[in-house]
């Protein structure tokens, strides 16, 4: 891991504790959906899907990935994201990435296919906008994680999956535009963090 990310990981692990009981059992729900994969040295594939695949699954697809690697689980593990529309990566989000520690490659255009990196030899995490169909993601065998309330309820069959569970964050969106844009995103992405973390934390258990 990159030495900023590493210290940044440190101290959001260090939150695992405040998480609501309520949301530990969800998390541990996939959790034992990755367990039973690796133990049938199979590949377990994770899709998380919000509205627009801007905010909040990216952010959740980001630290699933890295918080697999952080537990020495990264070859049992895909993540992926999508939406019920597609339209672009957030900045804002991208920033919130940025300044936790990750090396973000920008192509440029109107959807760009971000490349994230959590360690120099890591995994390389295209990020861009995409439904959650879209031929990049998984197609079948895969938990399809939902994290925002309106693509839950927009959704009521997802192709492929074996198991659906409502992870659901408050859009950060909410302060877009406001001098708590920055502080609401960074927030965000810490508690996806450490949920992505306490999610990970429990496969070997």
């Amino acid at each position: 891991m990159y030495k900023d990310l590493s210290s940044y990981i440190e101290s959001a692990a260090a939150e695992m504790d405040s998480i609501p009981q309520e949301r530990k059992e969800q998390l541990k729900t996939v959790a034992d959906f990755v367990r039973a994969k690796k133990q049938a040295n199979k590949t377990a594939n994770l899709t998380f899907i919000c509205t627009h695949n801007s905010r909040r699954s990216h952010l959740s697809q980001i630290w699933a990935a890295t918080a697999a690697a952080y537990y020495g689980i990264d070859d049992a593990v895909n993540t992926f994201s999508g939406g019920t529309e597609a339209t672009a990566f957030y900045p804002s989000a991208v920033a919130a990435v940025e300044r936790a520690g990750f090396r973000v490659r920008n192509p440029g255009g109107d959807n760009p296919r971000y490349e994230v990196t959590y360690a120099e030899n890591g995994k390389v995490l295209e990020c861009f906008s995409k439904k959650y169909d879209d031929p990049y993601n998984a197609k079948e065998h895969l938990v399809a994680i939902m994290t925002c309330a309106s693509a839950d309820e927009a959704c009521p069959f997802i192709p492929g999956a074996d198991l659906r569970v409502p992870i659901r964050y408050v859009d950060p969106k909410e302060s877009d535009g406001t001098d708590k844009e920055a502080i609401t995103y960074d927030e965000r992405c810490k508690q996806i963090a450490t949920e992505m973390l306490y999610m990970m934390s429990q496969v070997e258990i």
